[in-house]
């Protein structure tokens, strides 16, 4: 069982910055895809970016590439999301996620989820 505690949200303003974080419980940690997901009230679940176990290959959501940067500290078993350039449609409750050995799937398929932190951008 891997345990998630993300941490890092907020409230900023149109343009700011934040750094989420998401510690893992489990040692094996480097053996799963990594991701954020997001979800903003009366909207469905939408992955964000993911990173892979092995090479550390990223993928983004067309809305996020060139704002958002995700990393993964595979010794410290701690994944990030670093958000630049925010807006206030980056709204949303943030999740990490981890998915055993492969990326990719619907967010139904992932394997296990913190409880989420709160992302408020305001105009």
């Amino acid at each position: 069982q891997v345990q998630l505690v993300e941490s890092g949200g907020g409230s900023v303003q149109a343009g700011g910055s934040l750094r989420l974080s998401c510690a893992a419980s489990r040692y094996t940690y480097s053996n799963y895809c990594m991701g954020w997901f997001r979800q903003a009230p009366g909207k469905e679940r939408e992955e964000v970016a993911t990173i892979s176990r092995g090479d550390g290959t990223t993928t983004y959501a067309d809305s996020v590439k060139g704002r958002f940067t995700i990393s993964r500290d595979n010794a410290k078993n701690t994944l990030y999301l670093q958000m630049d350039s925010l807006k206030p449609e980056d709204t949303a409750m943030y999740y990490c996620a981890a998915r055993t050995l492969l990326c990719g799937g619907t967010w139904e398929q992932w394997h296990y989820w913190g409880q989420g932190t709160q992302v408020t951008v305001s105009p």
